[in-house]
């Protein structure tokens, strides 16, 4: 992910921390793992996926279910 996406996404991310939505933030954090998985970072693409399950599940989202098989299918659950 370029320098320049990766800080306007932290600035993002960031603001919807401070706003306190779950629902966005899982949203973003999926977008930051698919950005990585891209780029073939796993370890970091993992690290966001998780981050994106876990507010998924706050939010009772219904993707946190596809959150928990890619991060099962990758082995990190």
């Amino acid at each position: 992910m370029p320098a320049d996406d990766r800080a306007a996404l932290d600035a993002t991310l960031i603001a919807a921390h401070d706003e306190g939505d779950p629902a966005r933030l899982s949203q973003l954090y999926e977008r930051a793992a698919d950005a990585l998985t891209k780029t073939g970072d796993t370890d970091a693409a993992c690290f966001f996926l998780t981050q994106a399950y876990v507010f998924a599940l706050e939010a009772g989202a219904p993707e946190a279910e596809d959150f928990r098989r890619l991060l099962k299918a990758r082995g990190r659950i």
